[in-house]
């Protein structure tokens, strides 16, 4: 009897199984197995039931073979092995014993035979999750992502929690307060702990994962010491010892190690680890400014290779668009500190665009001084022109006075650069080359007097030999002997090996009639000079061979060697007396031109990439210090602006010092410094203007500090007090507000935080809805 019901069972499963397969969705349905892109149940995961051997239009599909997996599936036990199945009017077991108790669960009948590499995988060793607890039951969903990821990465097979942050915490306190310490950067606080456990507990041990992060983060710790120490040796021998500091989760100890590759004259192998980056890490925010660091420190040729692995951005745009104008400055800057260097045409159409379409006369400059630097003189003095137009500075006007003197026009550059002469010492060396190229001009210019007699200055002030020697050779054009025989006295007497000068003079004493003072000179230059020692006849270098006196309101003929400080004549002179200057005069820029020689001044360095590598600021001259200080400042390191300012202060220049004083007042502002901001504000007098820009930027400082230290009042005082000397800002009436809401001052809070929401401002929304939380909480609830 009960084989007649159990063959009637499996005929109707068997009839369901083969209608519901025909309808996958519906069989699914039927057995509540949710849709298709569910998981199989455990059913079909264990292999009892093969739904690809059931699917619908398969005529090979075997119904009795599906009733007698069902059957041996329900029988009270398996049959033995090798023994047929039961035939269906065999004997069975009482009823009683077959329904009074539930069916056990057994092994599946049939099953997919494991796979070999599962059947041979080595029993999963266990994980220690320790650190996974911690970070859960703190919440800490970055770290515990890092966890998940690093576990995974150990132990290919471990699969994570569902639900990572319901995992309890740990049940051993004491493990808690390590990792807490761990979690807080306190290492050596968690060294002294888990020693202090072992010795109360000898059998116990620190989780070995817990040892290795421990490691790991000293490690850290003391690369980025000494990164910041400028100890690059070092952070190298640190990272090759623990390579699990190299990855992309620990990107600044990537840009560590690059730098200290680059410092430590390995060059590509401080950009192979930039490219490691680029192709590996995915973080944009962490891509994009690993090209600006790498800009920073590589040249102009390693940062096109980087930027081949540029990535393409969703909107079709390239990956570093947002900085490709910085990038574009950087490389220009490098073209003017080596001429050689051709940068590709695309950066200089891009920066001449900005030059022309924006307000940064910085952007000309760049352009005017790359342009200079390859002899391109036309397109140098068009962009400096552009840049004096939008700021007139030391900067452009002498770039403009060189490409000026390029084209033989010195007269201008003098005009152009005599504002600037004394702001640093390229400045006066620019200013004086000018000076000495415009006195070399033939014919002589027409000088008016005042410019004569700020020229002269000058020369004396400075001794500058080339135009004190073209002085002289000045007043021998015009038949001023006397006045030529002092100047060339005078370049003597600051240079006693120049050459030109002794010939000058001992021409001019010769037509003066004055022959021991030719012997002596001929004896002194014996040997060093033979037309000095073979001097012939120089009646042909006196116009019309006449001597006339000197006319009215010419130089006077007799003034002190020293002090040749009288002018010149303003009249232009006749063209009949127009004469050669000697051959020996030599005040040179081009060799290439002859008739007026041009004297060359170096060009310091002016642009951010000077400030690259680190030096000490004390060894530099104050300009160039001065230079690196603000260098140092576009490029965010404050305190090595700060060294960099102090080393400036020595100038004897006053404007250098002023602005010397002024930068560092502003790196410290930088570095969060208020007090010493005010200090170095003292060191130098500064105009009214940069006066009172410094104190509106302390007082704001120390309004924000004395907030963030909770002490309102004294926030409201500063803020009282930089409103006296400038309108405050948005933002500033926010923090006044928050100091009166804090002093449950609510009134007053109200009304600035109503004033600055109406300009739209959602700071000071925010501030308004916290007042209404804090007076009206039941209306808000």
């Amino acid at each position: 009897m009960k084989s007649s019901l159990v063959a009637i069972s499996a005929a109707v499963v068997v009839a369901t199984l083969v209608t519901g397969l025909k309808d996958r969705a519906a069989l699914q349905e039927r057995f509540g197995l949710g849709s298709a892109g569910k998981p199989a149940p455990e059913l079909m995961m264990m292999g009892r039931i093969k739904p690809t051997d059931a699917s619908a239009g398969n005529p090979e599909f075997n119904a009795q073979l599906v009733a007698d997996k069902i059957e041996a599936i329900t029988s009270p036990s398996p049959p033995a092995p090798g023994a047929r199945e039961p035939d269906a009017a065999a004997p069975q077991p009482a009823a009683p014993q077959t329904v009074a108790q539930p069916a056990p669960v057994t092994p599946p009948i049939v099953s997919a035979p494991p796979a070999p590499q599962q059947a041979a995988a080595p029993a999963q060793p266990a994980v220690d999750e320790s650190a996974l607890r911690y970070f859960a039951s703190r919440g800490d969903k970055v770290r515990l992502q890092a966890e998940i990821s690093r576990i995974q990465a150990l132990y290919p097979n471990w699969v994570p929690p569902a639900d990572p942050l319901a995992v309890p915490q740990n049940g051993d306190k004491q493990l808690e307060a390590m990792w807490q310490l761990y979690s807080d950067g306190r290492y050596a606080e968690l060294r002294k702990a888990v020693a202090d456990r072992q010795a109360a507990d000898a059998g116990w041990q620190p989780p070995a994962d817990l040892l290795d992060r421990l490691d790991v983060a000293e490690a850290r710790a003391r690369l980025v010491n000494a990164s910041d120490l400028k100890q690059y040796a070092t952070v190298v021998d640190i990272a090759a010892a623990t390579p699990s500091l190299l990855t992309c989760s620990e990107v600044d100890v990537l840009w560590r190690v690059a730098e200290a590759f680059i410092q430590t004259e390995r060059a590509q192998r401080g950009q192979d680890a930039y490219t490691y980056i680029l192709k590996n890490c995915a973080n944009p925010a962490e891509r994009q400014a690993t090209v600006e660091k790498a800009s920073t420190l590589l040249a102009y040729q390693p940062m096109q290779a980087l930027l081949t692995l540029e990535r393409p951005a969703a909107d079709g745009s390239k990956e570093f668009d947002a900085i490709r104008d910085n990038l574009t400055r950087r490389f220009m800057a490098e073209g003017n500190d080596d001429p050689k260097l051709v940068i590709a045409p695309d950066y200089i159409a891009r920066l001449e665009k900005l030059a022309e379409t924006g307000g940064l006369a910085s952007d000309a400059l760049l352009l005017g001084w790359y342009q200079l630097r390859r002899n391109n003189d036309a397109d140098a003095e068009k962009w400096f022109r552009a840049a004096r137009a939008k700021q007139d500075s030391a900067a452009a006007s002498q770039g403009l006075a060189l490409a000026l003197i390029a084209r033989k026009a010195p007269e201008e550059a003098e005009d152009v650069m005599f504002r600037w002469r004394a702001d640093s010492e390229d400045a006066t060396s620019t200013y004086l080359a000018a000076t000495a190229n415009l006195m070399a001009l033939q014919p002589p210019a027409d000088l008016a007097e005042d410019v004569l007699h700020r020229i002269a200055t000058e020369v004396i002030a400075r001794k500058y030999v080339p135009t004190a020697q073209q002085f002289g050779w000045y007043a021998r054009s015009l038949n001023q002997f006397q006045t030529a025989a002092r100047w060339f006295e005078t370049a003597l007497a600051w240079k006693s090996d120049d050459e030109p000068s002794a010939y000058g003079l001992v021409i001019t004493r010769e037509q003066l009639s004055d022959r021991k003072a030719v012997l002596d000179l001929q004896r002194a230059w014996a040997g060093r000079s033979s037309r000095i020692t073979n001097l012939e006849d120089t009646s042909s270098l006196i116009p019309n061979a006449v001597t006339p006196p000197p006319e009215k309101g010419t130089l006077a003929a007799q003034q002190p060697a020293a002090q040749p400080t009288q002018n010149p004549p303003t009249e232009p002179l006749p063209a009949e007396r127009r004469i050669t200057l000697q051959p020996g005069s030599q005040v040179v820029v081009r060799a290439a031109r002859p008739a007026m020689e041009t004297v060359t001044v170096p060009r310091g360095p002016r642009q951010t990439r000077g400030c690259s590598t680190t030096i000490d600021a004390g060894q530099l001259k104050p300009a160039d210090a001065l230079s690196r200080g603000w260098c140092l400042m576009d490029i965010n390191r404050p305190m090595e602006a700060i060294s960099a300012f102090e080393a400036a202060l020595q100038s004897p220049t006053r404007k250098v010092r002023e602005d010397a004083a002024y930068g560092q007042s502003l790196a410290y502002l930088r570095a969060g410094l208020s007090g010493n901001a005010a200090v170095a504000a003292t060191k130098a007098p500064q105009n009214r203007q940069r006066a009172a820009e410094l104190q509106v930027a302390i007082l704001a400082d120390r309004a924000l500090s004395a907030f963030d230290a909770g002490r309102y009042r004294e926030t409201l005082i500063y803020l009282d007090q930089r409103a006296q000397l400038q309108q405050e800002r948005i933002d500033l009436m926010v923090l006044r507000g928050y100091c009166y809401l804090n002093l449950k001052m609510y009134g007053d809070a109200t009304r600035i935080f109503e004033a600055a929401a109406a300009t739209g401002s959602r700071d000071a929304a925010r501030g308004l809805a916290d007042v209404r939380n804090v007076t009206h909480p039941d209306v808000n609830d």
